[in-house]
């Protein structure tokens, strides 16, 4: 019994020693990136692009949707949300593997921003130091807008601003309620969702967008069947095609 207890004591002092180690890794790895580019400077660079748009000049339909789809707590949490991470890490037990991060929009902006897409513990901590950050320096508002500034809507277009242009022909705060969910759920997977690109995947994607908003209470039941309807008929006349 002695045994078995000094083992359990020597593993869990090891996991500590492995864990603090680790986080100071990631501590140094944030450290150093915003040493490299301060977050001033960052949101300048990014806000001094011609395709700038500001958070008041977004559609409230397009904000709910990003927020229902990608982070539903955005308002509410300090850049880090732990029922999400919670969330993930089950999901990664059961699959065995890394198939969910719990990431925030606010961790999604770090990373896009300051670090590689490759999933790693280190660079994943060093993420959480960023979003701290972030969430320290800038409002809600401010690192929304900076988000849907700096990503991947597919198609070439890596701002709200370029891809409302090119799959609308239209500036954001134009975009009516059928155009903010689809365009919403692209920057998931821009590779695979591009309405150009594979409009049934895209239409797809966008129901997922509607169901978020209405468990949300983002779309009353009447505006989330309406379009879904939209979404369906679209999916029908591709299938006929």
């Amino acid at each position: 019994m002695k045994f078995i207890k000094n083992i359990l004591f020597s593993a869990l002092f090891i996991l500590l020693c492995s864990g603090c180690i680790i986080t100071g890794r990631g501590y140094q790895m944030y450290q150093e990136a915003v040493e490299e580019t301060g977050l001033a400077e960052m949101a300048d660079s990014i806000r001094s692009r011609e395709t700038f748009t500001e958070y008041e000049e977004l559609p409230e339909d397009y904000v709910k949707a990003v927020v229902a789809v990608e982070d539903k707590r955005f308002f509410s949490h300090n850049g880090v949300d732990l029922i999400a991470i919670g969330r993930a890490l089950v999901n990664d037990m059961r699959a065995g593997t890394l198939i969910e991060g719990g990431s925030t929009i606010t961790q999604q902006l770090a990373k896009n921003l300051y670090f590689t897409g490759e999933k790693e513990l280190t660079r994943k901590i060093a993420e959480v130091f960023m979003a701290l950050a972030m969430e320290d320096t800038f409002t809600k508002e401010e690192i929304f807008e900076l988000y849907v500034n700096s990503i991947n809507f597919g198609d070439g277009y890596y701002d709200v601003a370029s891809a409302s242009r090119g799959y609308f022909g239209k500036e954001p705060e134009d975009m009516n309620q059928y155009e903010s969910t689809l365009l919403a759920g692209i920057p998931n997977a821009p590779a695979r969702y591009a309405p150009t690109k594979n409009p049934k995947l895209a239409a797809q994607r966008q129901l997922q967008v509607v169901r978020r908003m209405a468990a949300c209470g983002y779309l009353s039941v009447e505006d989330a069947e309406e379009v879904a309807e939209t979404v369906a008929e679209t999916l029908a006349e591709l299938a006929s095609e």
